[in-house]
């Protein structure tokens, strides 16, 4: 039973009392028997008015509730007439413009966002995606959208599946972008739901890291050339002694020498390799057509995929013009490229190099029949001087990395579909 039945029962049981009371008292006074009903009449119905007057308000109250439990912040109440109900309803039809206006700032927020944004609804699809988001999952346009999370087949998106409720991570994909994923709820209607954020590290974390190994190959390297330029006066001048040594000694003697200058040397040759990474000069931007330069590695590498018995298989593309790069830089990138291939097969192989254009864009693809990369490889092949080989220093790789991150160009190493690896390299 509602309030406003309660209330009528009440003032019908009232006044029905009062009316039989007032009837077995002046049933012998028709005159006052007459007032009494008068006035009994004229309780009631003013007994009525105050409970329409007084429900009115809470119908409006209960209305307004069931309107912003269901996110309906369009509708407005019209004025009664009454001064105290249109009071109410004025401040409740502000509150809601108030509300609407925080909730269109909200979604052009969130959609504007640098951060990735993605929502899920009371049954885990995918409610809310902003443009960031839908970038970094590399997703085409609608793809994610109403879809279960889990079955949004897309390296980003597993990873976010992944995250325990309240859990954060760091996640490396393509061999360098790195993106901090944080997985976090909030209640709608009463009812928690899950929601996303993602944050793009890569730029922060290379400035980081190479302020960090520049500062350190400097000093090692000033460090290591003042040992070695000394050492090696020192080593010159004990080789003037070799003539007052017994005849017998002098060829061990000047052996020792010469192995330790040639270890010197060799340290010395290391470190420059490390140094050339600092040293790496700004691209001269100029006009190259990347198909001729693709031609001239090939030639140049020829010998030695020949010897190795590995065949290159070239796609051209007649309609790719000319990029603004630095040649020099991207022949270097490339060589260290199609030497990994070549290395990551061995012998009896194939490379596969395809070049298009695309929307303004020159995509450049290089792929090898080789064992492709091993999991624990894949995020950390771009990592500065990290390597998998045995006496590797990591330097091609990071010369690689350096160059095209300079080059402001977007550049991936990963597995390919039908196996082996795949270098992407987008300007």
């Amino acid at each position: 039973m509602t309030l406003r039945t309660k209330l009528i029962v009440y003032l019908v049981v009232v006044h029905a009392l009062f009316a039989a009371l007032a009837v077995a008292t002046l049933a012998s006074h028709p005159a006052a028997l007459i007032g009494a009903e008068v006035v009994l009449v004229a309780s009631a119905a003013t007994g009525v008015s105050l409970v329409r007057a007084w429900i009115v308000p809470m119908r409006l109250v209960r209305s307004g509730t069931h309107l912003m439990q269901d996110g309906d912040f369009t509708a407005h109440f019209r004025p009664t007439g009454h001064a105290e109900i249109d009071a109410m309803i004025g401040v409740y039809n502000r509150m809601i413009d108030t509300l609407r206006d925080e909730r269109t700032r909200g979604q052009k927020l969130i959609a504007a966002s640098p951060s990735g944004i993605l929502t899920l609804d009371y049954d885990g699809h995918v409610s809310l995606v902003n443009e960031a988001a839908n970038r970094f999952l590399q997703a085409p346009a609608g793809f994610v959208l109403g879809r279960p999370l889990a079955a949004v087949d897309l390296p980003l998106a597993r990873a976010l599946t992944a995250l325990p409720p309240g859990g954060s991570d760091v996640v490396t994909l393509q061999g360098r972008r790195r993106f901090k994923c944080v997985r976090a709820s909030f209640y709608d209607r009463g009812h928690p739901r899950t929601f996303f954020m993602i944050q793009e590290l890569t730029a922060e974390l290379y400035a980081t890291e190479k302020a960090a190994y520049e500062k350190l190959i400097r000093m090692t390297t000033h460090e290591v050339n003042n040992s070695v330029a000394a050492v090696r006066s020192l080593l010159e001048s004990m080789g003037t002694y070799a003539p007052q040594l017994n005849p017998d000694d002098r060829s061990d003697f000047r052996k020792g020498i010469e192995v330790a200058v040639t270890r010197l040397d060799h340290l010395d040759a290391f470190m420059r390799g490390f140094a050339d990474v600092v040293r790496l000069p700004a691209p001269a931007l100029r006009p190259c057509i990347l198909k001729e330069l693709v031609d001239d590695i090939l030639v140049l590498m020829g010998p030695q995929l020949a010897a190795r018995r590995i065949a290159a298989d070239w796609v051209e593309s007649a309609d790719a013009g000319p990029s603004l790069l630095d040649r020099n830089q991207i022949e270097q990138v490339l060589l260290n490229v199609v030497k990994n291939a070549m290395e990551a097969i061995g012998t009896d192989g194939r490379i596969a190099l395809a070049l298009r254009a695309e929307r303004g864009h020159v995509t450049l693809t290089i792929t090898d029949s080789g064992p492709g990369l091993p999991e624990a490889v894949r995020g950390r092949i771009f990592t500065p001087f990290y390597s998998t080989k045995r006496d590797g220093r990591g330097l091609g790789l990071t010369v690689v990395r350096e160059i095209l991150m300079q080059h402001r160009f977007e550049f991936e190493l990963d597995n390919a579909d039908g196996g082996g690896a795949t270098f992407r390299l987008r300007c």
